[in-house]
């Protein structure tokens, strides 16, 4: 977001004010969008926006930069918070916790907009119960080279799927390339429960669809196909709920959408000055899903009849860490997106002849997170080159540390 000079607008949003700094601060320069712009987006879809995240413990996920800089994740809620935003203690897998903010009213989502949040990130969970996720997700990942009909052709296996264990499934576009299915479950389960049934979705997802559709977690070995990313669904993982404003130069969003409308639906066509048609016009489509609570008897059940998950070899070394099937070299570690691309097309002008054997699902940049933000890994699979042609394992063209002088708890000299 652009330095901007201009006073704060105070609106009374159901009796309580908020402040908005830098108003007329332009954060989506294309469509000309400012920060009150936003906000007023969200005060307009907010029954929709709440459905989604309202009552959930929120990792804040701010751009003070403007979209074209990577974010900062913000678990803590900001101590001078208004009263009308709640907090709730979560306590992490890595052993650290944090008090989020638990928004529950229009306010709170111009307040989470003001902070210069873009889009919201809720758990799983409700705030009254943080061990029992109330949602599975489904995380339709494409890989590169793969067109939008093979993400909704998985999307139709994925509903049939979860119709056979007597499930609902609320699909939206992610705000990207992929898709989202939405289920309400009762909370009567652990995160392990959760993210287990969602792996088994994944892995039966795949049995019918081979092809069109991989449960393989390694992102080396999934080939031109959709992920079925169960992993969304562990204690520490959050996602962009519905109508989320993405940091994409046009300033689209998570659309929920029907079942019918999936086959003629782009993701590109949902922005925030169309959201707003939209939803004047037809409301929220996902407006019934905290009706439709199901159980995860059906997929568990599927589990044990499945038996466990193929497990990755590991390596030799007394690491412990898993071992890749695949030829994989790695090309550079860098704490932004445009840092790897740039290692990667100066690989790519070392290695010339290799590149024209490589497919799009060869190249591998992957968003990592980082202690508070985001880093970027870049790898290739030299699978489609000959063995004999094969560069070996160079020196990184960039090392970036995202873990320098971070302190851990209960460790010493970290």
């Amino acid at each position: 977001m652009t330095p901007s000079k201009t006073p704060p607008e105070v609106l009374d949003i159901d009796g309580f004010e908020v402040r908005i700094s830098s108003p007329d601060k332009v954060v989506f320069p294309e469509p000309g969008l400012t920060k009150l712009d936003l906000v007023r987006y969200y005060l307009a879809v907010a029954d929709g926006a709440l459905r989604g995240a309202g009552g959930r413990p929120m990792v804040l996920k701010r751009f003070p930069k403007g979209i074209d800089a990577e974010p900062f994740f913000q678990k803590r809620v900001p101590e001078n918070h208004p009263p009308f935003i709640d907090t709730t203690t979560l306590h992490y897998a890595s052993g650290t916790s944090a008090e989020e903010a638990v928004i529950r009213n229009a306010a709170g989502l111009a307040w989470v907009i003001n902070l210069g949040c873009l889009d919201l990130n809720p758990h799983p969970v409700r705030a009254g119960d943080l061990e029992h996720p109330d949602e599975l997700r489904v995380d339709l990942d494409p890989m590169p080279g793969v067109e939008w009909s093979q993400i909704v052709d998985t999307a139709y296996v994925a509903q049939e799927v979860l119709e056979d264990v007597g499930l609902v499934g609320w699909p939206k576009t992610s705000g990207s390339r992929g898709l989202h299915i939405l289920v309400r479950i009762a909370p009567e389960w652990s995160y392990r429960d959760v993210r287990l049934a969602a792996e088994t979705l994944a892995r039966e997802v795949e049995n019918r669809a081979p092809g069109l559709a991989t449960a393989r977690w390694w992102k080396e070995e999934r080939g031109e196909s959709v992920f079925v990313d169960f992993n969304q669904n562990a204690k520490d993982r959050t996602v962009a709920s519905a109508y989320s404003v993405r940091p994409l130069p046009d300033a689209r969003v998570s659309a929920p959408l029907t079942w019918e409308e999936m086959r003629t639906a782009r993701p590109g066509q949902f922005t925030v000055p169309t959201m707003l048609g939209r939803y004047a016009e037809i409301g929220d489509p996902h407006a019934g899903i905290d009706e439709a609570v199901g159980s995860l008897d059906g997929l568990l059940a599927l589990a044990r009849e499945l038996g466990p998950a193929e497990k990755a070899p590991r390596s030799g070394n007394g690491s412990g860490r898993r071992q890749s099937i695949m030829p994989l070299i790695e090309v550079a570690r860098t704490r932004t997106k445009p840092e790897a691309l740039a290692a990667l097309d100066e690989w790519k002008s070392r290695h010339a002849a290799v590149v024209e054997a490589l497919q799009p699902a060869d190249i591998l940049v992957d968003g990592m997170r980082g202690s508070s933000s985001l880093w970027y890994r870049v790898r290739v699979n030299l699978q489609h080159v000959p063995e004999s042609g094969r560069p070996p394992q160079e020196e990184l063209i960039a090392d970036y540390d995202p873990w320098a002088g971070k302190q851990w708890p209960g460790r010493t000299g970290s």
